[in-house]
């Protein structure tokens, strides 16, 4: 509960007495003074002058109340629609996460959460259109992994993300899994490394596009492990995935949501999630870290908002949004997609997705990407 500022006698009297003053004020200015070098009359402007300890008394209450103000918008936020802007086009996982956290934000607060779809330039339209945005929190972002990718590997973005992206909340965070076809002969990380070794530039990996997560978790590894794989970018992740079904592909980095079921039917062999724990949906599938001290890729996301966003207002959305996570139905439909919670405050979201940006930076320029 804010703390305000008891008005006493002294106030009351630095009040009237400011009045009496604006009065007089009012009256002289009306006052004419006549020259008669001059064809116009010249406008007498009075100054108020007012006691130290009155003028004192009338700043600090004034200073409380643009305070008063921000609590007040806060407390009655949202009052009318937010947007939610989504960087990829309908139909996709992203597309049915931002549409869980709207449901549950428009159940909690009284205002409908319109997902608005805007893709295009691996999600630079979309982001950069709650860049230029108004900060009052009707315009929101839905963050992911590839905002810390594109932040090294496009040279010239019409935004700084970090500078001006503002953290609101975390949603979740999901593995991928280094899988091969079921009729390979590779059955483990340690077998792949040493078959990529014996045979450098034969074996190749597919993702859905240059800069993808899918793309960048096969750059760490070509990095971390000195393997020298060919990367083959598709047009989306789903032809990548359909090649290494008919095995004409080595291996993929995919989201696990996708090839459950494939691994699940027995036609893809599963080597390591690429988190650094295992992953709930494969309990029996190790971590990429048992084999590679370190190595950690996972697709996150996130909500965030135009910088100068009040911080009443993310606070809002920050307490809403982890009240959510926590909730068992909404835990369990995150599950359904092959992630966890990912809750946070602004301030370590913030903290995680400047280390995203570091590491996928170096990631960049040792692999020497290039946007397309």
């Amino acid at each position: 509960m804010p703390r305000y500022h008891k008005i006493n006698n002294s106030d009351r009297a630095c009040g009237r007495r400011a009045i009496r003053k604006s009065i007089d004020i009012g009256s002289d200015l009306l006052q004419l003074q006549k020259s008669p070098k001059l064809k116009t009359p010249k406008l007498m402007v009075p100054v108020m002058k007012l006691p130290r300890r009155c003028f004192l008394h009338l700043a600090a209450g004034a200073a409380v109340v643009p305070i008063i103000s921000r609590i007040a918008s806060a407390q009655s936020y949202p009052a009318r629609p937010v947007r939610l802007i989504l960087q990829t086009a309908p139909g996709g996982s992203a597309d049915v996460l931002a549409r869980l956290i709207g449901q549950w934000l428009s159940e909690r607060l009284g205002q409908p959460f319109v997902i608005d779809n805007r893709p295009g330039a691996a999600g630079n339209i979309g982001t950069e259109s709650v860049v230029h945005a108004a900060p009052d929190g009707y315009t929101l972002l839905i963050i992911a992994s590839n905002n810390a990718i594109n932040a090294s590997l496009y040279d010239k973005l019409n935004f700084d993300f970090l500078r001006d992206i503002v953290p609101v909340a975390g949603i979740m965070r999901a593995p991928m899994v280094m899988e091969v076809n079921a009729a390979s002969p590779i059955k483990s990380i340690p077998e792949f490394i040493a078959y990529a070794k014996a045979n450098p530039g034969k074996m190749n990996f597919g993702s859905g596009g240059i800069g993808f997560a899918t793309h960048m978790a096969g750059e760490l590894f070509k990095a971390m492990t000195g393997v020298n794989m060919v990367h083959v970018p598709y047009r989306g992740q789903a032809p990548a995935l359909t090649d290494l079904l008919g095995g004409r592909m080595q291996t993929i980095f995919d989201p696990v949501s996708s090839s459950l079921a494939h691994i699940r039917a027995g036609e893809l062999r599963p080597l390591a999630v690429t988190t650094s724990t295992r992953s709930e949906a494969l309990p029996d599938v190790p971590a990429m870290g048992d084999f590679v001290p370190g190595y950690e890729a996972s697709i996150w996301f996130g909500v965030g908002a135009p910088k100068d966003t009040p911080a009443e207002v993310t606070a809002k959305l920050n307490s809403e949004i982890n009240a959510g996570l926590a909730n068992p139905r909404l835990k369990s439909q995150l599950a359904d997609m092959g992630g966890t919670a990912f809750a946070a405050s602004p301030a370590d979201l913030g903290k995680f997705i400047a280390e995203e940006i570091q590491k996928w930076a170096k990631v960049v320029q040792v692999a020497g990407v290039k946007a397309e």
